[in-house]
């Protein structure tokens, strides 16, 4: 009894900074989409020089004169022929926050709508049906989870977790450090995609605002308080699952869709045996993943590249990417 008193107070700690923590996630892949929306305006072809004018002599294209002075220079003064510094041009930030703010608004409109559209309409009442089919039996269900070993299931969805985002970092850096388009293009369609699952899990957690299952009278009850680290939709598994659908499909390998599909269905499994969600929350929360990340990912994907991107009119509608 006092052991499972300690891992019960261990698992509250854990509950109330996960919103905090929930939140600097979000934060920072905001941030780093920034960055890779900064990367994907900037220009790959350098702009020539204008050429000038000397009487009786022509100079070649990119020739400074100013190159070969001598004088000494203050080290804190730029060069008289250096560019002006992007990174410090109020212009360029307030551009980029512009362009950025005006993708993911189009991201979110696009998502919103995409339910009512006629080809999703099967998808809808899958989830639908599925979804009421696990509330009605969340109670019946729950009851017959065991509540011991809560805090090795917990560990063992912390190492899967830790695992998909590390392999999803490394190919965004690798792609970021040798030009590798297509390593590049999977860590910015990766962070656009958790910038809009965030997005779309925030307010449902404030609206839907349910115990979880060690909450209260242990029923599961819905609007009772209003925060981010609610128990509706299963916020684990809805990030899990979209990094994995993303990655899945821009290598769309047997054994890289055997890992990245095994990460969340572990993190899934082992959230729901640590008594953190309902098995409702788990379903749901799978579904909207993979319906944001493939949204996401056949609006924004290349088809020049080896990915899932070339096959996707079989089962997606052709979108329209105005905002690049």
């Amino acid at each position: 009894m006092a052991l499972f008193s300690e891992n019960l107070g261990a698992y509250e700690l854990t509950t109330l900074n996960k919103s905090t923590i929930h939140l600097i996630l979000a934060s920072l892949a905001v941030a780093l989409f920034s960055v890779v929306a900064a990367a994907q305006d900037s220009s790959s072809v350098p702009n020539l020089l204008t050429t000038p004018f000397v009487q009786g002599t022509t100079l070649a294209p990119n020739f400074r004169v100013a190159a070969f002075r001598v004088e000494a220079r203050d080290e804190s003064e730029s060069a008289p022929d250096a560019p002006p510094d992007a990174s410090t041009d109020p212009a360029v930030h307030e551009g980029l926050v512009k362009r950025s703010i005006k993708r993911i608004g189009a991201d979110q409109k696009r998502l919103y709508l995409a339910p009512f559209e006629a080809h999703n309409i099967k998808w809808d009442l899958i989830t639908l049906v599925g979804t009421g089919a696990f509330l009605a039996a969340d109670r019946h269900i729950e009851n017959n989870v065991s509540h011991a070993h809560f805090p090795t299931y917990q560990a063992i969805s912390d190492l899967s977790i830790a695992g998909l985002a590390g392999s999803l970092a490394g190919i965004y850096i690798y792609g970021f450090k040798t030009e590798h388009r297509h390593a590049r293009e999977t860590g910015e369609i990766e962070l656009e995609t958790l910038v809009n699952t965030f997005l779309i899990y925030t307010p449902m957690q404030l609206i839907f605002a349910r115990q979880r299952p060690d909450e209260d009278n242990g029923h599961g009850n819905f609007f009772k308080h209003h925060a981010v680290n609610t128990s509706f939709p299963g916020g684990h598994a809805m990030f899990t699952w979209a990094m994995a659908s993303v990655l899945a499909d821009e290598y769309p390998k047997p054994w890289a869709r055997a890992l990245s599909y095994g990460a969340a269905f572990t993190v899934t499994l082992t959230r729901f045996m640590a008594r953190d969600h309902w098995a409702s929350d788990m379903f749901l929360g799978t579904a909207l993943g993979l319906a944001i990340a493939e949204n996401t990912f056949h609006a924004r994907c290349n088809p020049e590249f080896e990915s899932q991107c070339k096959h996707h009119q079989r089962w997606w509608k052709v979108m329209k990417t105005d905002v690049q």
